[in-house]
């Protein structure tokens, strides 16, 4: 019901649903959790995203969840719900995750149902042009995609403060999936903290042709009216070109 209210409130803007990207960490917090998760030493580098939706103790639980998304779609019609696929590493964990959806009654392209991929792994920067062949677009994941192009474990205070998206390696990664996006004419947008904390993050991807980006609620409006003001002044620069 939660995710209909939502979908309710935007429609018939689309409203994009990200699967859950949980890690075993987190699952081990929970109430019990610890029954059933094993310990990793890198739960960000572990079994999270798709590879967990494949696993056959998951996938009830993943079951549920394309369950909860069917009955918004078709019990109150709100078509306008898409979806994310978190942390897909291959393009064979893509096309079995698909395959697995349609088992559950979730077909990308029926009734018009988009599944997107999070782009937050250097296999999903290289290999976009073909992630784009079975997913209708992309959505950068610049807090992962950070720490594993600059190798980095993100939850290591000792090495934190070089993770910054603004990295020239991870702006080229990013240009080029946007580039990608682009020429195939597919959606791609941003999740991330970067276009929140840095104004100049949020207008370098603007320049680059980014479709939407995620914002902390409380840089919404200075951030949005700053970049009206940077696509007006390129929507001119081309009239003058």
């Amino acid at each position: 019901e939660g995710i209909a209210q939502i979908a309710a409130a935007f429609y018939p803007k689309e409203v994009i649903v990200r699967f859950s990207d949980f890690k075993t960490n987190e699952y081990r917090n929970l109430v019990g959790g610890k029954l059933f998760e094993k310990e990793e030493a890198n739960p960000m580098l572990g079994f999270r995203g798709a590879c967990r939706y494949l696993n056959k103790e998951f996938q009830p639980a993943f079951s549920m969840e394309c369950q909860s998304i069917k009955r918004v779609r078709e019990r109150f019609g709100l078509k306008n719900v898409s979806l994310m696929i978190p942390f897909c590493r291959t393009l064979k964990e893509g096309k079995k995750v698909l395959e697995l959806m349609k088992e559950f009654g979730l077909e990308r392209g029926k009734d018009g149902l988009k599944v997107y991929v999070m782009c937050e792994i250097p296999s999903n920067v290289i290999l976009a042009d073909k992630f784009l062949e079975i997913f209708d677009g992309m959505s950068v994941g610049s807090n992962d995609l950070t720490q594993l192009l600059l190798g980095l474990d993100r939850d290591s205070a000792l090495v934190a403060k070089v993770g910054d998206e603004r990295n020239e390696a991870v702006k080229e990664m990013i240009k080029r999936v946007i580039s990608i996006c682009k020429k195939k004419k597919k959606y791609c947008g941003i999740c991330g903290q970067a276009p929140s904390d840095y104004p100049e993050f949020a207008e370098f991807l603007v320049e680059q042709g980014i479709e939407s980006m995620s914002l902390n609620p409380d840089t919404v409006i200075k951030t949005t009216t700053e970049l009206a003001k940077k696509e007006k002044q390129l929507k001119y620069q081309k009239i003058k070109l």
